[in-house]
């Protein structure tokens, strides 16, 4: 049976895994292979903060399943200064292996349900060009291009963005 709990200090070797094997599987054809076979989970790990006491912090929330973490979602504030009093879904990835079983749906309720808690009534998200998996499951949720475009180094790589929003209410 699927869970859903905030991610503890010990869950990032397992996040990092569930990070890099999404990242290898769904940017694929979109991110240079020699990159993207060279990512590795203990250079993410490190980087996580879960468990921070600062409430302006991201959280992150992991999916179990049988034991293991089979995906994760990561909110908090917009980081985009001209989106004051916007949420952002800053990651949501699934372990390949669970794609389809209904586990980013679980988590994507979750971060809805977690933003409007914190009091945001609309959110945004951005993803990747190209990613048509990604840009269907949103637009399924309610999720719609709202004509934003960035470019931006996320751990290492050039990568084009675009921008979905979603009211919470």
């Amino acid at each position: 049976m699927l869970s859903l709990r905030l991610a503890e200090p010990k869950d990032a070797d397992d996040v990092a895994g569930v990070h890099v094997r999404s990242w290898q599987a769904a940017y694929r054809g979109l991110l240079p292979d020699e990159y993207l076979d060279g990512l590795r989970p203990e250079d993410r790990a490190a980087q996580y903060t879960f468990g921070a006491p600062d409430v302006h912090m991201p959280a992150t929330v992991v999916a179990v399943e049988d034991g293991a973490i089979c995906g994760f979602v990561t909110t908090g504030p917009c980081r985009d200064a001209e989106e004051p009093g916007t949420g952002e879904v800053l990651a949501l990835y699934v372990d390949p292996p669970a794609w389809g079983s209904g586990v980013g749906a679980r988590l994507v309720a979750e971060a809805r349900a977690r933003l409007r808690q914190r009091g945001f009534i609309e959110a945004v998200l951005w993803v990747l060009v190209g990613n048509d998996r990604a840009h269907r499951f949103y637009r399924l949720d309610g999720w719609q291009a709202d004509g934003g475009q960035r470019s931006e180094e996320l751990w290492g790589v050039v990568v084009d963005e675009v921008r979905f929003r979603r009211h919470l209410a």
